[in-house]
């Protein structure tokens, strides 16, 4: 089942970006980032500091969306097994 889960979280995208869209960063469900884009004039334009800063921002606001992402998959996971598991509740109920 984890590896189920895993390789779902794979195939889902996150983005994290900063000043509209100046700075972006995508990173799988997995938490793993996948690519940086940094916008070529904000490039030229930024001071170091200040990039590096919002570098930081971009990445940890992808890493919260893939954090939301695995936990809704988690859980929708783990509401699957119970719902599969049906009647089994009545086991130990009325006899």
């Amino acid at each position: 089942m984890a590896g189920e889960i895993k390789k779902r979280l794979d195939g889902i995208t996150v983005t994290g970006s900063v000043e509209g869209g100046k700075i972006t960063v995508t990173a799988n469900g997995n938490k793993i980032v996948q690519s940086l884009t940094i916008d070529e004039e904000f490039l030229k334009e930024g001071d170091k500091e200040q990039l590096e800063e919002l570098l930081v921002i971009a990445i940890n606001k992808a890493i919260e969306q893939a954090e939301n992402v695995s936990q809704s998959e988690m859980a929708a996971m783990t509401q699957n097994m119970l719902g599969g598991l049906g009647g089994l509740g009545n086991l130990f109920g009325n006899s």
